[in-house]
Parts: C-alpha cells; structure tokens; sequence
C-alpha cells in the first residue's frame, strides 16, 4: 500500500511498454497515423518501439493483449503491403 502511494513501479518492462504506446497514440493524434519510422530523427526510439513490436508480431512473440491495444488505435502490421493495398484501392 506504502509502496502504490509513492508511485511504485512493480513491473518495470509493462510500465515502459505502456509508456511508449502513450508516446505512440499521442504520435497518432498529432501526425494521423501510427507508422513511424525508425529513421526518424525527432522520434527515433518511438520508431525503433514500432519497428520492434512488427518484429516481434512476425515471430508471433506479442502478447494477444498488445496486439488489442495496437489494433485498436489502426496500427500497421506491414507498412510495405499497407502502402500496396493503397496505391490498388485508387
């Protein structure tokens, strides 16, 4: 009790994770979209983030709760099929 009044961390690697997807869905909210790239010199660990739970998408290593999280802001799974699809639908 002691310890959740002074803002303990308990889980250290959930607090970061939640953390970054904050930083994402505020990314969203000021660029809309949520496909940030690595290379992105203003958001580079954000973008190293996204690239990371792609990866660890593909490996099929990502938590079914994650994936609800980031499905329900429109994460892109494959940018490359995303821009694909785009450029088939006009």
């Amino acid at each position: 009790q002691r310890m959740n009044s002074i803002g303990f961390i308990w889980d250290p690697l959930e607090h970061a994770w939640n953390e970054q997807f904050d930083q994402l869905c505020a990314f969203k909210a000021h660029n809309g979209h949520c496909n940030v790239s690595k290379n992105d010199a203003q958001n580079r660990s954000l973008g190293q983030w996204v690239y990371q739970q792609r990866q660890l998408y593909k490996k099929n290593t990502l938590s079914s709760d994650r994936i609800q999280q980031l499905n329900s802001i429109g994460f892109i799974w494959d940018p490359i099929e995303y821009a694909w699809n785009k450029s088939f639908d006009r």
